[in-house]
């Protein structure tokens, strides 16, 4: 009698998406050769360029924080001073 195969879960398969290098350098794109000598240039995989390189791109287009609408209330000031574990350093009001 043959041995019976149990069920095993597969695996999803890992999200991500297909990069198709361009047949030459532009501004919105790159030869596998250029990410390959970028990956060499830093000491990474051209995996990890590729993360670099969305990384830099997200700084520099994605706003970090939405723009305050002014200074703090003093009783946004209070809730914050309740926050703030006391201890040697007062915290300031002001950054610079």
């Amino acid at each position: 009698m043959p041995a019976k195969r149990t069920a095993t879960k597969r695996k999803q398969p890992a999200a991500g998406i297909l990069l198709r290098y361009r047949d030459k350098d532009t501004a919105y794109g790159v030869t596998r050769k250029t990410t390959t000598r970028i990956a060499r240039t830093l000491g990474l995989s051209e995996t990890q360029v590729v993360h670099v390189a969305l990384a830099n791109l997200a700084r520099q287009t994605l706003p970090r924080y939405e723009p305050d609408d002014g200074p703090l209330t003093p009783e946004q000031l209070a809730a914050i001073d309740k926050l703030v574990p006391q201890g040697r350093l007062k915290p300031s009001k002001r950054l610079f």
